[in-house]
């Protein structure tokens, strides 16, 4: 009784070290994604806006941790549109980040005009961020600022105030991101809701 014991005790532990280990796997995969979603790539901007559409698609895509996806079919397709503030002063989002027609090029996220609407085009399905089309701009985003605007940041997500890290805020279909960069002391104002196109509808 006490040797079966004593067998059924090792086995145990061999069986129990493996889920361990998985269990450790996992967390330091999760430590790393939590870190890629909130802090800013390395060398985005910190200037002042206006801040131009990049010219190197693939690398600022690949800084985001996307890829050119043009032709492929598409298992999601959703829209997210972007408003930028500085104080009560709209920052231009540009058309083709990360896209080109030219080129052939279509990251899974991208913009195609000035609209501020967010494009997320992609054969496989999966959350993509906030915090990834500002790297794939090339512009510096955080939880104190947008790129050189500094000051004190106010997000609302669909009208509501966010208080989280807006690098994780996710892009979901007709979800509404404001990103208001204020002066200390003075009060940020939610602008009127953005009035989506009849094709997005």
């Amino acid at each position: 009784m006490t040797g079966r014991s004593g067998w059924s005790g090792r086995t145990a532990a061999r069986s129990i070290a493996p889920r361990g280990v998985v269990v450790t796997l996992v967390a330091a995969v999760a430590v790393v994604l939590l870190a890629l979603c909130t802090a800013p790539a390395a060398g985005t901007t910190r200037t002042a806006p206006p801040w131009p559409a990049p010219t190197d698609l693939r690398s600022r895509a690949e800084a985001a941790g996307l890829r050119n996806v043009w032709g492929a079919p598409l298992a999601e397709h959703v829209h997210t549109h972007l408003t930028v503030l500085d104080g009560s002063t709209p920052v231009t989002v540009p058309g083709d980040v990360g896209h080109s027609a030219r080129e052939h090029f279509a990251a899974e996220l991208h913009t195609h005009d000035t609209s501020g609407i967010l494009h997320v085009e992609s054969p496989t399905r999966q959350t993509f961020t906030l915090g990834q089309f500002f790297d794939e701009w090339d512009v510096s985003l955080g939880v104190g600022h947008v790129g050189g605007l500094r000051g004190e940041l106010t997000v609302w997500v669909d009208g509501h105030r966010y208080l989280g890290n807006p690098r994780s805020i996710a892009l979901v279909d007709r979800r509404q991101v404001v990103l208001a960069v204020t002066t200390v002391g003075e009060v940020p104002r939610l602008p009127a809701p953005f009035d989506w196109p009849p094709q997005y509808r």
